[in-house]
């Protein structure tokens, strides 16, 4: 499949244009970027083409990968859907409900194929470990914590992003969250009904009352020193306690396998669990948690 990669800042560079260039089924046609010169950097470091007009790289390809800020990436992939691209998204596929629909029916009134790269549901063991307690059922109460330390003393490329400065780690970690969470304990069908809180810096914690009646609860921060930074989630049922096992492998072996299910849902016609409309629907829990900070 010919790729397309739309992005060329830091997770482009590390994550998105290591595994296009690597993978074995993937004919990585070119780089767009929003400065040509950036563009042209990525592009001799991936081995591949600099493009100066997204729409040329567009017609030149199967499907496309988009590494961008959010807000940047929604538009461009309906435009990619327009142009008969299949999409790779990253999380999230949007910060405002009504972006995040506008790619959603793009893809439907299109016919491509999408896959938004949660991390964690590509990763393994997490993965895995997502599907057998889905599969498993019966949980009452679930928790997810990322608790990063981007904005709290890090040496991180990404405590320069603009946008996760603007936007915090509700937006940047809290759709992690959230793919943990709704594949096992359900959706949440009235958002509007949650409950969130700040803490330190970005933090912020959030209340959710799940379709089957289970309830989670998420703390979500950049903010926080070294030392006490972590990523932890369990679900608690009749069953006991389950709890998330530690990824063990580099999030561009995880992208590989995003490679690998858009490409089967293009060859099969059918929609992988983590398309456009489960990242519509996360764009819309996290929408609900963002004003219930304003209430």
């Amino acid at each position: 499949m010919r790729f397309g990669l739309l992005g060329t800042g830091p997770w482009a560079l590390a994550t998105h244009g290591p595994a296009l260039a690597a993978h074995k089924d993937v004919e990585l046609t070119g780089v767009w970027g929003r400065r040509s010169e950036a563009a042209r950097h990525a592009a001799q470091e991936l081995g591949t083409r600099a493009y100066d007009d997204v729409d040329a790289l567009l017609t030149d390809c199967d499907a496309v990968a988009i590494a961008l800020p959010p807000d940047v990436q929604a538009p461009l992939a309906v435009r990619a859907a327009r142009a008969g691209c299949h999409l790779l998204l990253d999380k999230p596929v949007a910060t405002e409900p009504e972006a995040a629909r506008q790619v959603t029916e793009a893809v439907a009134e299109t016919g491509v194929a999408s896959v938004v790269f949660f991390t964690l549901r590509f990763s393994e063991p997490t993965a895995a470990w997502i599907d057998e307690q889905a599969a498993a059922g019966g949980w009452l109460t679930g928790r997810a914590d990322w608790l990063s330390p981007v904005f709290g003393g890090a040496d991180s490329p990404y405590t320069a992003s603009p946008w996760r400065r603007e936007r915090g780690a509700l937006w940047d970690v809290g759709p992690h969250a959230l793919s943990v969470l709704l594949p096992v304990l359900g959706d949440v069908p009235e958002p509007e009904l949650l409950r969130a809180g700040r803490g330190v810096g970005d933090t912020v914690h959030m209340i959710l009352r799940h379709a089957e009646g289970a309830s989670s609860v998420c703390t979500l921060s950049h903010s926080m020193p070294p030392a006490a930074a972590g990523v932890a989630a369990e679900v608690r049922g009749a069953a006991g306690t389950s709890t998330l096992p530690e990824r063990d492998e580099s999030p561009v072996d995880a992208f590989a396998r995003a490679v690998d299910a858009l490409t089967e849902s293009a060859r099969t016609g059918r929609a992988h669990a983590c398309d456009v409309r489960f990242a519509q629907r996360v764009t819309e829990i996290l929408a609900s948690a963002e004003a219930a900070l304003h209430r």
